[in-house]
């Protein structure tokens, strides 16, 4: 079968259109006809993994360690990239229960991927179910990674009809399902984004936008009862007047200092810092599914790309002109 590896790491070259061996599923084990999958910012980092140092990581040194060894330390463990991906089953194992040959699937690889190929084999019981039936492929491989990330992490926060919500980066991967995820909760949201991307995150369904180049939220004088920072770019110190007497700043990505604000506001009152992971699970990939075929939740794609441009995506990512996901085109 056909695809993208790499052997090192480094710029966008380094991925090469190769032939490899066609998985064969084991008895647990579903084999993916792969349509469609993504290019996203974890794609970017196990690029070149090796060239991202504490700093320019977005999360605490602990987390940057554990990458490095799982990314590997001098050249890539994992050869193939692609986390997100969208197809339909070739083969199962005859000991697979939920599928059979020619369901249409989507589903999330994680830390794993491996997607940036024509099949791949994956357990029925991982991150992966029936595509929802109003969605192409490409449209449902766009969903999981942002989609899943923004549920759980508002979950956190237990946000309630009728709260208010400033999201900033919301349009981002993960941004852009928080804002559709908050709407579908009844709360009152603001996105916080560049001038460029200020009618996407209105179609995404805001009810107010922010463009962060002419100004600044914190100075606006409105309350929030949740300020959800996608990348760590503001602070605690700066958000803090912007939220209400019970406020919570929650964010996606953070360093050892937020880790101890956290702590900290957690045993005094008044709006607290709250850091949290995702932690994806089946059930939660088939509610996302579920809302999705109840118009919940829609796909915004960019652009497209042949599994043989996949370098070509990569570069088109790091310019930083996107409006919405980069998918790349299997079948």
């Amino acid at each position: 079968m056909k695809a993208v590896t790499l052997t090192e790491y480094g710029a966008p070259d380094v991925l090469k259109l190769t032939e490899v061996a066609t998985p064969v599923p084991k008895t647990n084990e579903i084999l993916i006809k792969i349509h469609a999958t993504t290019v996203n910012v974890g794609d970017m980092w196990a690029r070149n993994f090796r060239a991202i140092s504490p700093s320019q990581f977005s999360m605490a040194l602990p987390l940057w360690f554990a990458s490095r060894l799982v990314f590997g330390l001098n050249k890539p463990k994992i050869q193939i990239l692609g986390a997100e991906l969208a197809g339909e089953v070739a083969a199962v194992g005859d000991k697979v229960t939920r599928f059979k040959t020619g369901d249409q699937v989507f589903g999330y690889r994680g830390p794993a991927f491996g997607a940036n190929a024509e099949y791949l084999a994956m357990p029925e019981t991982g991150l992966v179910t029936h595509k929802p039936v109003n969605m192409t492929f490409a449209e449902a491989a766009t969903v999981p990674y942002g989609a899943l990330t923004a549920l759980n992490l508002l979950r956190k926060v237990n946000l309630q009809p009728g709260q208010k919500i400033l999201i900033n980066g919301a349009s981002g991967g993960i941004g852009s399902y928080a804002v559709q995820l908050a709407k579908h909760y009844g709360a009152e949201v603001t996105g916080v984004c560049s001038t460029p991307r200020l009618a996407l995150v209105k179609t995404l369904g805001a009810d107010h936008v922010i463009d962060y180049t002419q100004a600044d939220f914190t100075q606006n004088g409105e309350k929030y009862d949740v300020v959800f920072d996608i990348m760590g770019r503001s602070s605690f110190a700066r958000v803090r007047n912007s939220l209400t007497a019970n406020g919570r700043y929650l964010l996606a990505s953070f360093k050892t200092p937020q880790l101890w604000q956290m702590l900290t506001t957690a045993m005094t009152s008044g709006p607290k810092v709250i850091c949290a992971l995702s932690g994806e699970s089946l059930a939660d990939l088939t509610h996302i599914k579920e809302l999705v075929e109840a118009g919940q939740i829609k796909a915004v794609i960019d652009r497209s790309f042949p599994l043989a441009q996949v370098a070509e995506a990569h570069r088109y990512v790091e310019a930083g002109a996107k409006k919405g996901s980069i998918v790349i085109t299997v079948v």
